[in-house]
């Protein structure tokens, strides 16, 4: 389960897999691997070395995770009850930068073969607040339309470039309200009244 800091993890959970699968495209100490790095794409984008920068750019809320049931305390803690936690998709837009276009392209299928390799990040994956737990993050490329990424683009002011575009679900956030529930003592049931 997920504290505020949750989509912070995720990110990083994304940056440092891309990272690790990134490593093997090194050619030599005159060619270093590229990295992957959390970038907003407000200011221009360093190229010293290649990259595939990482920008979160849309948080949703999962329509079909509404309407859970409330999450109770297990005894012997205090009987407490919160609501169900968020479920949120989190939609990434994965961008090369630097090197010739081979280069790029050689990152953007990495990037690619990663999350179709391994699209769901679980276990010793995970980190932050999700390390240790029971969550799986499951990412999927988006087919988005020229249109739709050029909108993407033109949001943040940039000119258009190949990128990809993924989604990763369900990401939960917990709420921070819980509320005390009273274990039921006793009952009495009372029948109808015979006519």
């Amino acid at each position: 389960m997920g504290d505020f800091g949750v989509i912070a993890d995720v990110s990083t959970v994304i940056v440092n897999a891309l990272t690790q699968s990134l490593l093997e495209l090194g050619r030599g100490p005159n060619m270093p691997a590229p990295t992957a790095e959390l970038n907003d794409l407000s200011e221009t984008v360093q190229t010293t070395n290649p990259k595939l920068t990482v920008f979160l750019y849309e948080i949703a809320e999962d329509p079909t995770s509404r309407n859970r049931p409330p999450v109770r305390s297990q005894p012997p803690d205090p009987m407490t009850a919160r609501k169900p936690p968020m479920a949120l998709l989190l939609r990434y837009l994965i961008t090369p930068w630097g090197g010739d276009q081979e280069t790029q392209h050689r990152m953007l299928g990495r990037a690619l073969q990663t999350f179709y390799d391994d699209a769901i990040l679980d276990g010793p994956q995970l980190s932050g607040s999700l390390a240790g737990s029971t969550d799986s993050l499951h990412t999927t490329l988006t087919p988005l339309t020229l249109d739709q990424k050029s909108w993407v683009w033109y949001a943040i002011q940039k000119p258009y470039r190949l990128s990809l575009n993924y989604e990763v679900r369900v990401v939960n956030l917990d709420s921070a309200v819980e509320t005390p529930v009273r274990p039921v003592r006793s009952r009495i049931i009372e029948g109808a009244p015979t006519p």
